[in-house]
């Protein structure tokens, strides 16, 4: 069973979430909050494997609960799936840097976010190829004209871990990459694992922030 928490400052948000979640048998719902404050104190007091959580909401927005969870050696390793729109693109490189694991749309389809959920649970990060664009080209336009900073880590990685970093920032899975460079999933799992380790990344959402700091050359669509 995955346990999960929401904080979202709407009330028809909060019971929409809360519907999917308690028609999945897998899914569990532990709380609502409706701000960052009451979602670092449900968290805190429920310890859920996942937190939906909002970026704009009154007081403690998304992105300093993020920074909280991250600063608490106890809710560090949560999960956190953010779920917003895109009229705030300015917000989502930042709670990457914070350590958010993916980001799905509200409206999406119930399905998608149950699938998010999941994912995340599991460990990995939930970044599609349109969040990921629209996050390089944000982030692209930030350097425009500037360099990029030096960045820990950059000289421990081999040329083909290099590569592969800049394709995980483009969202894509392992067999997708291994499919764009005729190459097998295995070899694409193994160099993004070692790139992992090299860097300290908890999961492949370090990796995206990692790669745009760093100003790899992101690949483009095929």
């Amino acid at each position: 069973m995955i346990r999960i928490a929401l904080a979202d400052d709407e009330a028809v948000v909060r019971m929409g979430l809360r519907v999917l979640i308690e028609r999945e048998p897998d899914l569990e719902l532990v709380g609502e909050a409706a701000d960052g404050a009451a979602a670092l104190e449900l968290v805190r007091r429920t310890r859920p494997d996942v937190l939906l959580l909002d970026i704009r909401m009154p007081g403690t927005d998304g992105v300093a609960t993020l920074r909280a969870l991250a600063a608490d050696p106890v809710l560090r390793d949560l999960r956190v799936v953010v779920v917003t729109t895109f009229e705030i693109d300015h917000y989502v490189f930042e709670s990457l840097q914070a350590g958010a694991s993916g980001f799905i749309l509200k409206e999406n389809a119930p399905e998608e976010l149950a699938h998010a959920i999941r994912v995340v649970a599991a460990g990995e990060a939930l970044l599609s190829p349109s969040v990921t664009r629209r996050v390089i080209g944000m982030f692209g336009r930030h350097l425009a004209g500037g360099i990029a900073p030096a960045v820990a880590g950059l000289d421990e990685l081999t040329p083909r871990e290099r590569e592969l970093v800049a394709w995980v920032a483009t969202g894509r899975s392992n067999d997708e990459i291994a499919r764009e460079l005729v190459i097998s999933p295995e070899t694409v799992r193994t160099h993004v694992s070692r790139a992992m380790v090299k860097l300290r990344a908890r999961d492949r959402a370090q990796l995206v922030v990692f790669a745009m700091r760093a100003g790899l050359a992101i690949p483009t669509e095929s």
